[in-house]
């Protein structure tokens, strides 16, 4: 006996034994990230005659059996399956129900259908619609859109953590950032670096909108489709709008602007880059002068030999918190230009100096740490130290040391570090990692240990720096403990003087 046909809108939940026929759109891969990227299922868009799309999914242990059929653009028949009620989050159609493959389904290629079959759909919303949904993720809606720039950290070959983001321009004339991830990231890279011409058009499925910072923006998801210019229906009637608006856009080259291996950004882009991507480590390069020194928050602590944490000082004693050392550093003995000997000053300072840097597009706080300053001026904090040394005084309590106070009013060209800290609300300063004076592309091996991985600003507060074990020799500490005895003698007179 013929099984009756009906329609995605008919169906109820339960196990259903009528025929649906229907176009698989597309489909992808659900994956957990937690056991290493473990297969737990395949996610199906389907459409049939009346336009509904049903979200159906196949269950890692069937999925042989059906993935050899799996083609976007196929027709099928399909019956024996159960329908059941969809999750209320990240929903990919507006239907409440989804299809569940069971051990009685029958999913059949077809080549006649008895109707007309719709080739596409998509659910596009506007500007307006999409800031509804953000933040809420009840569901990934699709957009149709014009291509402005592409900014991407992929590189050749790729490496962990790559992303690609996408400057659209939707129907309204509003600008939005759209966002990929890691593997997608790779592929969106390497399918706009192989194409002859730019494409004009994006047709984006499956995106989850956020509002960060009172702005708009877009990230992909594991079932994010792009389809450029005239691969779809809807992408092409945009397109050739574009070409009778305008004719003339630039070569693929310009369009993709990488960023991979420690490229140069803008002050502006690197506050837009943290407000629209996900929690990474990665580093940039900018250009800025310095605008201000921050003089309350000082320019060194006290850090503990062994890990390099800060030490919390008492009446008579230094302790570590992390080391659970009570006297944790031991005493450097300062001599004065007449050879009296001065209170002992602790021998682990190490720099943290906060300063304003501006560029052409925006103003952003920086925070300068142990290696780096030392690497620039070849003077330890120890050495700084001893410098502005005066009886019952704690050199960070003091002035700044000249050389730091120097560079307010200089340009620099600086390598920035973004780590996951900087994702989270209490993210306040950015950690300067290299510097160079002439404003051009850092060498490869001119690394400089910053002394921290979280830049938290809890430096007052609490312990937070942790360089590697060798913390202490890099960043050009060679040059300085060369100034030592007599060369840091000739030092200390010289700022006294000036």
């Amino acid at each position: 006996m013929a099984l009756t046909k009906v329609f995605f809108s008919d169906l109820k939940t339960g196990r259903c034994s009528s025929v649906v026929e229907a176009r698989l759109l597309r489909f992808w891969e659900a994956k957990n990230v937690k056991r290493g990227g473990e297969l737990m299922w395949m996610d199906l868009l389907m459409v049939d005659v009346n336009s509904t799309m049903m979200q159906v999914t196949i269950s890692a242990g069937r999925l042989p059996q059906f993935r050899d059929r799996l083609l976007a653009g196929t027709m099928f028949s399909l019956s024996g399956f159960d329908v059941s009620r969809c999750a209320q989050n990240f929903r990919l159609t507006d239907s409440s129900l989804m299809i569940r493959f069971s051990e009685t389904t029958s999913f059949q290629l077809l080549t006649e259908p008895d109707s007309p079959l719709p080739e596409e759909a998509f659910r596009f919303r506007n500007q307006q619609e999409l800031i509804g949904l953000a933040n809420t993720n009840t569901q990934l809606p699709d957009i149709i859109c014009e291509i402005l720039s592409v900014k991407s950290t992929v590189c050749d070959p790729p490496e962990e953590k790559n992303r690609v983001m996408v400057t659209l321009k939707l129907e309204s004339d509003e600008t939005v950032t759209l966002s990929f991830f890691d593997s997608q990231a790779v592929t969106f890279h390497n399918q706009l670096e192989a194409m002859s011409v730019d494409p004009k058009v994006m047709v984006v499925t499956s995106i989850n909108p956020k509002i960060v910072g009172g702005r708009l923006f877009l990230n992909a998801t594991s079932g994010t489709h792009v389809y450029f210019d005239k691969k779809t229906i809807a992408g092409a009637a945009r397109f050739y709008r574009l070409v009778a608006r305008d004719t003339g856009l630039p070569s693929a080259a310009p369009l993709l602007k990488s960023y991979a291996k420690v490229e140069t950004m803008t002050i502006a882009d690197l506050s837009s880059f943290i407000v629209s991507t996900a929690s990474q480590e990665i580093d940039f390069l900018c250009t800025g002068k310095v605008v201000r020194i921050d003089t309350d928050k000082g320019w060194c602590y006290v850090a503990c030999s062994k890990c390099s944490k800060k030490l919390q000082r008492t009446e008579s004693a230094f302790t570590c918190g992390v080391c659970n050392n009570p006297h944790a550093v031991g005493a450097l003995r300062i001599y004065t230009s007449a050879g009296d000997l001065t209170s002992p000053l602790p021998s682990s300072y190490s720099y943290r100096v906060e300063m304003a840097i501006s560029d052409d597009t925006a103003e952003g706080v920086f925070v300068w740490f142990d290696g780096v300053l030392t690497k620039l001026h070849s003077i330890r904090a120890s050495e700084a130290a001893q410098m502005l040394a005066e009886d019952g005084v704690n050199p960070e309590d003091t002035r700044l040391p000249p050389f730091i106070a120097d560079t307010e009013g200089k340009t620099y060209t600086f390598q920035v570090r973004v780590t996951a800290f900087n994702f989270t609300e209490h993210y306040k300063t950015f950690t300067i990692t290299r510097i160079a004076e002439d404003h051009g592309r850092l060498p490869v091996d001119d690394v400089v240990n910053n002394g921290d991985d979280d830049d938290d600003d809890d430096d007052d507060a609490s312990p937070t720096i942790e360089p590697s074990s060798a913390a202490g020799d890099q960043g050009g500490t060679s040059k300085a403990r060369k100034k030592t005895g007599a060369g840091a003698s000739k030092v200390a007179k010289k700022a006294r003087a000036g």
